[in-house]
């Protein structure tokens, strides 16, 4: 299955939730399926997607929060994983796409490519729920009932290497992260200048 479907089939239900992506082809193609605020693209800080959405869903405990990453990305943070099980943020949705490949960095093989097992690690790891999907309905149905669940959930999504034709975004780091704030201010009620302390 390609990512972007899989993307394409839960897009309309991102639409409530404050989402986080890795760079590169996840970034570039959740954008290309149409921007919201409540997107930010944590562009140059592979393998940090997670600890971002684990401060997210601790500092925003009624918000759902979904983290978009790669098996490249969580196999340069595995101690994430076990960071995750020890808060359980029941508002935390952890989706790991696994193409067994560090695609949007030259595209050599992971450790999923020979062997390592991201579903038996999350589990091993304390993570309550945990699931591996191989098809773009398995993947829809597990996502929104993740996201509409109240369990910490890892959920690996097993896709091709092929990606878009760049690994670009068309926003700027910048304005992403402006946006995204302004967006969190509103969820929050908060109602004063980015100028101010």
């Amino acid at each position: 299955m390609l990512r972007v479907d899989c993307l394409r089939a839960v897009y309309s239900e991102l639409e409530s939730c404050l989402v986080v992506t890795i760079m590169g082809a996840v970034a570039a193609e959740l954008q290309s399926l149409g921007h919201r605020p409540n997107f930010f693209y944590l562009e140059h800080a592979m393998g940090l997607a997670s600890s971002t959405g684990l401060g997210l869903s601790l500092c925003l405990p009624q918000q759902k929060i979904v983290v978009l990453d790669g098996d490249g990305s969580i196999l340069m943070n595995l101690g994430g994983l076990t960071t995750l099980a020890r808060y359980k943020p029941n508002n935390l949705v952890h989706v790991i796409f696994d193409n067994e490949s560090l695609l949007s960095v030259g595209g050599f093989p992971t450790a999923t490519a020979t062997g390592a097992d991201l579903e038996g690690i999350a589990r091993a790891s304390g993570i309550p729920h945990v699931a591996t999907v191989r098809s773009v309905e398995e993947f829809k149905a597990a996502a929104s009932d993740a996201i509409r669940g109240d369990l910490l959930t890892a959920l690996i999504a097993k896709v091709e290497a092929t990606g878009p034709l760049t690994y670009l975004t068309g926003l700027t780091m910048l304005e992403n992260r402006f946006q995204f704030q302004r967006c969190i201010h509103s969820l929050t009620g908060q109602d004063r200048s980015l100028n101010q302390g």
